[in-house]
């Protein structure tokens, strides 16, 4: 269906957001938090200096002025984490990857499993 010129772009939206409420229900099952962050420039932003260097879609590495040479992704995560963390505001003790449950331990989605039987249990 995505492939209707027409309608490709609305299938697209309703996917994302689909996925990002599915996102946000189990970061809340979890005691995750979930922020959204717009992307907007986040490929062309240098995160070692912060200089925006302009590039086309085709350009794959990110060089910068600065000497911060990153794959364009990579510079686009590390930009998107900072602006994250930056908006989170932290109390106590903050497991980036992982949920402390009641004994301490700390647990995380496991890989290749059925997200709602790790609900449950």
């Amino acid at each position: 269906m995505a492939k209707n010129h027409c309608l490709a772009k609305s299938i697209n939206d309703a996917s994302w957001y689909q996925f990002r409420l599915w996102l946000e229900y189990f970061a809340k099952v979890f005691g995750k938090i979930t922020i959204a962050i717009n992307p907007q420039y986040t490929s062309q932003e240098c995160s070692s200096c912060g200089t925006l260097v302009k590039k086309t879609l085709s350009t794959r590495t990110h060089s910068c002025k600065c000497g911060c040479t990153l794959d364009r992704d990579h510079n686009a995560s590390l930009n998107i984490l900072r602006i994250g963390l930056s908006t989170v505001v932290h109390t106590g003790t903050f497991a980036l990857f992982g949920v402390s449950n009641a004994s301490g331990d700390v647990t995380s989605t496991l890989a290749g499993a059925i997200l709602l039987e790790q609900v449950v249990s």
